[in-house]
């Protein structure tokens, strides 16, 4: 059975089709799914593991007996104390955000490489803001 508010937005989405059709045939538009290929999203994470590189120096996907273990310390980006000026400021040390950079990225990593891509790209968000607070701190002289 269809309601009448059923009824009031099924009519509603008709309508807004309709002018949406017209407006797009007026202007010779062909309106495409927005298709994202999966060598796109692995691409995306192998730049931010060469940006990690180079901000951090340290080696490019090295073995994984290569380089000192890291603790795992829950520590969420944006987690410092935010300034008006939209710099953060955090007690952390930078050998300590270093660390949980490193860490992240050897995650995402592994979320890729298992095909989780939406874990992967949460990581690569976070990352991109441990980074972003890790380069605000050598800036300001702190790291």
């Amino acid at each position: 059975k269809i309601t009448p508010a059923m009824a009031q937005a099924i009519d509603e989405t008709n309508r807004r089709r309709e002018k949406q059709i017209a407006y797009n045939t007026e202007r010779g538009l062909d309106p495409q799914p927005l298709r994202k290929k999966i060598n796109d999203i692995v691409a995306t994470i192998a730049r931010e593991e060469v940006d990690t590189e180079q901000l951090l120096g340290t080696g490019y996907r090295q073995a994984k007996g290569a380089k000192a273990p890291v603790p795992t310390l829950g520590i969420k980006a944006g987690s410092g104390k935010a300034k008006g000026d939209g710099a953060v400021v955090t007690d952390r040390p930078a050998t300590e955000l270093a660390g949980i950079i490193e860490e992240m990225t050897d995650r995402m990593r592994a979320a890729a490489a298992d095909l989780q891509f939406e874990v992967a790209a949460r990581l690569r968000d976070e990352v991109g803001e441990l980074k972003k607070e890790l380069r605000q701190m050598r800036e300001a002289g702190l790291a």
